[in-house]
């Protein structure tokens, strides 16, 4: 579709540059030539191999015209662990309305993940099919060296004693609620790092306490919101700055999170966002509703990065849940990083000559959850979806793989950045053992 909208001006113009009128939106498709459709497949059980297992993938040329079609197929792969040799391009003839296929076969020879596309390019086009297809081994065995400076837990330190020294200045601002709701609703603003004032919507179950609670952090630019039900558990959907309710001080705009301050650690962006976390958590625990024996963080994609960092620098938490988690392994990310993030990365170091790609690496190495994950020791959860092209579950493990405390996965064979209901059925059940049951939730 997104191919289609893209050629479809261009037809237009040449329709009305031929002198004829321009076709219905209805005829669009019978303009266009019938291009060779493309699938890319994996023979390998849930998307995970053994080390030292063959795996095949196929990429099968559906041709779709009542013409042979002759393409070229070429590989291309990409792995943190593998460097595989890949076949020259090859050409197929592709029978009217019969399809064909090309095989490559990898071995992955141990732990880690490989990302391979095939490219099908039909003669007299200019405009490939691409498709993508990864496959994990072992990833449990995963893992890569730490890039921890000196100085790295003295700047953490030093960094808790700052927000130490903050002043919560808590304002509690009550909302009032939906008949039969089973919970009082209140926005909570509070003064985190560096006195910036950062809010979350709290809900407390109207049944008699101590409760559970879940701090719940927000993916890159959401704007967390209260839940329908909380049963018996207190739930503080809490926005870090730059996010939701939390901009009076830290603007949402541009959306660079990732960019801001990254000349230096002590300015960088997550270093504040970091210790807003633990600044909820803080809040959480100065309540005499809650049980600080059964507090829970829980987070996707940047929260999930952001649940790996609350439970390492705030021991108080007891579980922590990070789906499809970022801000993980920065240097293998930036291996992998998605083409909006090249860009955006290319634009910072050419604003200033002073700025280098190691000098943003050496920055990126304090905040980088893999180098924190030693420190988190409570039980911790993650899902993961293989074929997830934002966080790439490569870098996930790398955070997982170094965590200290009883742990659990889960990898959806063919999820991309987000996860289906079953993971969260999984997810809630494992919340349960350690926060007890949601009654009534």
């Amino acid at each position: 579709m997104i191919a289609l909208n893209c050629l479809a001006p261009a037809v237009l113009s040449l329709a009305l540059q031929a002198g004829t009128s321009a076709a219905p939106a209805g005829d669009l498709d019978s303009m266009l030539p019938v291009r060779p459709w493309v699938t890319l497949a994996a023979d390998v059980e849930g998307g995970l191999c053994d080390p030292g297992e063959t795996v095949r993938f196929t990429a099968t040329v559906e041709n779709r015209a009542d013409a042979v079609a002759r393409v070229t197929v070429g590989w291309s792969a990409e792995s943190l662990a593998f460097e595989p040799e890949l076949p020259a391009p090859e050409v197929l003839e592709v029978p009217p309305r019969g399809t064909a296929t090309a095989v490559l076969p990898l071995v992955l020879v141990g732990p880690g993940f490989m990302d391979v596309t095939v490219s099908v390019l039909e003669e007299g086009s200019t405009r490939p099919r691409v498709r993508w297809r990864r496959v994990g081994c072992a990833p449990a065995g995963i893992q890569y060296e730490l890039s921890r400076a000196s100085d790295f837990e003295a700047f953490w330190e030093r960094t808790l004693e700052e927000l130490a020294a903050v002043d919560s200045e808590v304002e509690l601002r009550e909302v009032p609620g939906e008949p039969g709701d089973d919970f009082k609703l209140s926005e909570v603003t509070l003064r985190s790092l560096g006195g910036v004032r950062v809010r979350g919507w709290l809900q407390v179950p109207r049944s008699e306490g101590p409760h559970a609670a879940v701090l719940r952090v927000p993916g890159y630019t959401e704007n967390m919101q209260p839940i329908d039900a909380v049963g018996n558990r207190i739930v503080f959907s809490f926005n870090i700055r730059g996010h939701g309710g939390s901009v009076q001080d830290v603007p949402a705009e541009p959306v660079d999170y990732w960019l801001r301050g990254l000349e230096d650690k002590d300015d960088y962006f997550y270093r504040g966002a970091y210790m807003d976390c633990v600044r909820a958590m803080d809040y959480l625990c100065s309540r005499d509703d809650v049980d600080q024996d059964r507090l829970a963080v829980w987070g996707a994609s940047q929260g999930g990065g952001l649940a790996f960092a609350t439970a390492a620098l705030d021991p108080r938490v007891d579980i922590c849940l990070a789906d499809i988690p970022w801000l993980c392994h920065w240097r293998g990310l930036m291996t992998l990083l998605i083409d909006q993030d090249v860009k955006d990365l290319a634009a910072w170091l050419a604003a200033d000559p002073g700025r280098s790609r190691a000098s943003a690496l050496e920055t990126l190495s304090y905040f980088d959850t893999m180098n924190l994950a030693d420190r988190i020791t409570c039980r911790t959860l993650m899902g993961v979806g293989l074929q997830d092209a934002i966080c790439p579950p490569e870098t996930s493990f790398g955070t997982f793989n170094r965590v200290k405390g009883e742990k659990d996965f889960r990898i959806y064979e063919d999820q991309g950045h987000g996860l289906a209901a079953e993971h969260y059925s999984w997810a809630l059940a494992g919340l349960a053992e350690v926060l007890g049951p949601a009654e009534g939730g």
